[in-house]
């Protein structure tokens, strides 16, 4: 199947939260409308670094990935941080995944980036699948708590 893969735009935002609380709600995350809100903002704001792609089929929105570019002390290039990826259940194990993944890639080979990264639970198996065919785990353990 071909998926159209685009940035999120303003009209988009029914469907990405139809999404994006899927995405929550598959990791058990209770979060807050305001910050839900933020995040859709800032994804508009096109002087702040969080994007959001969209892969469409027909005019139905069946999958995100939310990313951002930053500095990286081990290169002299910015890393591309994919941050949040989700495939409505609807649309599973039709490539749409493997669709943003190289949309992804190719975007941040065009802007120059040089490293592309993301995590993932480690019981995510079906995720892990398509990443590992990607790249192997690193090995890294990700600590953060909240300030």
């Amino acid at each position: 199947m071909t998926w159209a893969i685009r940035d999120a735009e303003a009209n988009d935002h029914g469907q990405w939260l139809r999404l994006w609380q899927g995405y929550l709600d598959f990791y058990g995350v209770p979060l807050a409308a305001e910050v839900t809100e933020t995040t859709w903002t800032r994804i508009l704001d096109p002087e702040c670094r969080l994007n959001c792609r969209l892969a469409l089929q027909g005019d139905r929105v069946a999958a995100f990935a939310v990313w951002h570019h930053h500095v990286a002390s081990w290169s002299d290039r910015d890393d591309c941080y994919l941050e949040d990826l989700f495939v409505d259940p609807a649309a599973r194990g039709q490539g749409v995944g493997r669709a943003l993944m190289e949309d992804l890639t190719t975007l941040a080979r065009t802007r120059g980036f040089g490293r592309l990264y993301w995590h993932t639970d480690q019981e995510n198996r079906r995720a892990r699948a398509l990443y590992d065919s990607y790249a192997k785990a690193d090995g890294h353990v990700r600590y953060r708590f909240a300030l």
